[in-house]
């Protein structure tokens, strides 16, 4: 069988698995966030936290609780990894330094799960399963209670509230992602990933010698990892670690965990606002842009010239042989057009144009499907602004879902829409501009350039995946996209909840023979159409002056 039949092949078994589980994921998290029952377990966190999951919340609540819940976050990992050497469970290793440790705190409750560290070199046994594995729970569960909260925004009428952040927190966490990590595990277990708590020990090497490894709880941290579209290592080598991602079945198993709940979450939106014609329309965007990504993606790195390639079967650099291109291919594009940052392979070694592909999977603003939550509503937002621009276009007052889009929403939404990117291109400017940040680059020139550029356009929108030629763990990195990690998660979420509380206030406008169907195919083509727009005209000086320049030379 043909490399490019193979990876045709498992493209394919994955949109099967992706449609089996699509209704009844998303119907049950549709139920779980319309639930009044609270669970007794439950009860047990709202009593020891000191909260009420009756009470709803108008959107400056619901970001009090976000922010509040998130601060803590970082300051219990900082915390817990400056304390990491008098810890019990750590293997040895001393404290993580302190611009490392903000860096690392600021990654995982951001959901971006950034890594300028080897975690079998750095991280113990507690901070890994204590910290870093809790925040992929409970970072993931956040985002997904301010996608829902938007939703509400959309389903409700004249009373501004949107549920209660502790009531979706840990619903989310507890019947969402808790359920689905533990059969994952054993999944992977049974793949082949490991998981124990043994500590470090030699083993030998074909090539004579020995080498050192530390066990850990693997399988269960690379489960959430990827459910929660969180992306960190327990090993340097991240997903491309056979003790993390055994076969070619765990490979494919994990981009299914990458995209099975933001897929799914667009079913919970059609039903929650009682349209689910809503939702499959969002589905269709994200999958045509997912499926084009993908099917560039494969074709660049197939394409091959020279002996070299021909007899590799395409561009193998820098990528595993137990996945081959197909199998990298698919998981690159997963995990750069979600928040997974996740890698099984080296996006540096990718040709020019599908390193550019890898970037412009996160400049979109990783909607399709996107991260847990973060995927849904930023493709909400990006639907308002497709309805202004409609609006526009035939000189009606835009409305979507019932609501109104006036002034005051597109502004909310034109904010959420230039946070990252202001974010992006000054910091990239910045570390090009001065005498000392170029020096971490490993190479000169246009590849150079698009390491500092992916760099803090996986730190800005919470990818956390890296181009891996840059040095980043220096104190100007460490801090810059440690600050970039926090405001490309938290600044758009007060925009989201904004939003919500907006729509939420207005009554509903009835639909006439004038409104724009929103549920047909020509409006998400044109979703489609503002989406690549509206990046291409933010992105595309960056991204000529890097892979594009790269592609067009080779």
């Amino acid at each position: 069988m043909s490399p490019q039949i193979a990876g045709v092949l498992q493209l394919l078994a994955l949109i099967a698995a992706l449609a089996l589980a699509y209704r009844p994921l998303g119907d049950h998290m549709a139920k779980v966030y319309s639930s009044e029952k609270h669970y007794k377990p439950e009860k047990w966190i709202y009593k020891a936290i000191g909260a009420d999951p009756t009470t709803e919340m108008r959107w400056p609540a619901y970001l009090r609780g976000v922010l509040a819940f998130s601060v803590v976050g970082v300051l219990f990992l900082y915390a817990l990894q400056r304390l990491q050497g008098v810890l019990p469970g750590s293997l040895g290793f001393r404290s993580i330094d302190p611009d490392q440790a903000f860096n690392t705190a600021a990654s995982f409750v951001a959901n971006t799960n950034w890594q300028s560290y080897a975690g079998e070199q750095a991280m113990g046994h507690v901070v890994q399963t204590g910290g870093l594995a809790v925040q992929n729970f409970v970072s993931a569960a956040v985002g997904m209670a301010v996608a829902v909260a938007l939703v509400r925004g959309f389903a409700r009428s004249r009373s501004g509230e949107l549920g209660n952040f502790w009531a979706d927190l840990v619903r989310g966490t507890v019947r969402i992602l808790l359920p689905i990590a533990v059969l994952g595990a054993i999944v992977l277990v049974a793949c082949g990933a490991i998981q124990n708590f043994a500590g470090i020990h030699e083993v030998g090497q074909f090539t004579g010698g020995t080498q050192q490894w530390n066990g850990g709880a693997v399988a269960s941290q690379e489960v959430i990892k990827e459910l929660g579209t969180n992306g960190g290592g327990y090993f340097n080598a991240n997903s491309a670690h056979p003790f993390e991602n055994p076969t070619p079945f765990s490979n494919l198993f994990e981009v299914f965990l990458i995209l099975v709940i933001p897929f799914a979450l667009t079913r919970t939106f059609g039903r929650m606002v009682g349209n689910l014609r809503q939702g499959y329309a969002i589905l269709a965007t994200m999958a045509v842009i997912w499926l084009g990504f993908t099917a560039l993606m494969m074709w660049t790195e197939f394409a091959h010239h020279g002996p070299a390639l021909q007899a590799a079967g395409g561009a193998m650099e820098g990528k595993e042989t137990r996945f081959g291109i197909g199998g990298s291919a698919i998981f690159s594009v997963a995990t750069t057009l979600t928040s997974t940052g996740a890698v099984n392979s080296f996006h540096s070694s990718y040709t020019g144009l599908g390193g550019g592909i890898q970037l412009l999977g996160m400049q979109l603003g990783e909607i399709a499907p996107g991260g847990v939550g973060s995927g849904l509503y930023g493709m909400l937002v990006m639907a308002v602004i497709a309805v202004f621009i409609a609006g526009l276009m035939v000189g009606r007052t835009p409305e979507y879902l019932g609501k109104k889009i006036s002034t005051r929403e597109i502004k909310f939404a034109a904010c959420y829409i230039l946070v990252t990117p202001a974010l992006v291109l000054c910091f990239t400017a910045a570390a090009m501009a001065l005498p000392t940040p170029p020096h971490s680059m490993l190479n000169s020139g246009a590849h150079g350039f698009s390491e500092v550029l992916y760099a803090y356009t996986s730190g800005a929108n919470n990818n956390g995946s890296a181009f891996a030629g840059l040095n980043a763990d220096t104190q100007w990195y460490n801090s810059t996209i440690g600050i970039a990690m926090l405001l490309g998660r938290f600044l758009p979420m007060v925009f989201v909840l904004a939003l919500a509380g907006s729509l939420a206030e207005q009554k509903p406008v009835p639909e006439t023979v004038g409104t724009l169907r929103t549920d047909k195919p020509l409006y998400a083509g044109l979703l489609v159409g503002t989406i690549i727009i509206i990046t291409g005209l933010t992105y595309f000086p960056a991204l000529a002056l890097g892979p594009l320049a790269e592609g067009l030379a080779s």
